[in-house]
Formats: structure tokens, sequence, C-alpha cells
């Protein structure tokens, strides 16, 4: 369900938004926003257990740019793993950044 969340409001902001594939790993969200760049998106309920936080992350070390990385979640920490950008889902959803 907070996929489809994080999906509809993708939309709202009209970005082009797909499902990506990388050596059989699924990325939920491969974004191109208005001004062209792409972004990369896994949404997750929760990482706390270490073992969930490693197979949500595991597809952004299969892909080879520097595009923008980011890990939504419902849990109130947020931080950097290797560069990925973790970020509650409300705290993203109330933001007016694209």
């Amino acid at each position: 369900m907070l996929e489809n969340v994080i999906y509809l409001e993708l939309k709202r902001r009209n970005h082009q938004v797909w499902i990506g594939k990388t050596d059989n790993l699924e990325v939920d969200f491969v974004v191109r926003v208005q001004e062209g760049y792409t972004k990369y998106i896994q949404v997750s309920q929760t990482v706390q257990n270490p073992a969930t936080l490693a197979r949500e992350l595991k597809p952004f070390d299969h892909i080879p740019d520097h595009n923008e990385k980011l890990l939504i979640t419902m849990d109130y920490d947020s931080g950097t793993y290797n560069g990925v950008k973790k970020l509650n889902a409300i705290d993203w959803l109330l933001s007016s950044e694209s």
C-alpha cells in the first residue's frame, strides 16, 4: 500500500515513472523528473531488520550511474547508506522537493 501512495504522489508531481530491473533485482521506481534527471526509489514499510535493509539496498549496488537513490520507509530515522538517502515517507510526502 505504501508503494501505491508513493507512486501516486510521483505521478501527481508530474514525473515519469517506471519499474526498474538490474541483474534480476527490482528497483521499485525509476523516476524522470520534469527537469530531466533520473532518480531511483525503493519503498519499504520498515528496514529495521538488517536483512530487510540489505535486500532493499542491494539493487542500488548494481546501478552504475550516480543519479540520486532514495529509500523511503515509515521508519522515523533517516540517514545515508553508501550514498543512498533514507527518508521517512510522511516527511517525503509533505516536502515540496520533487
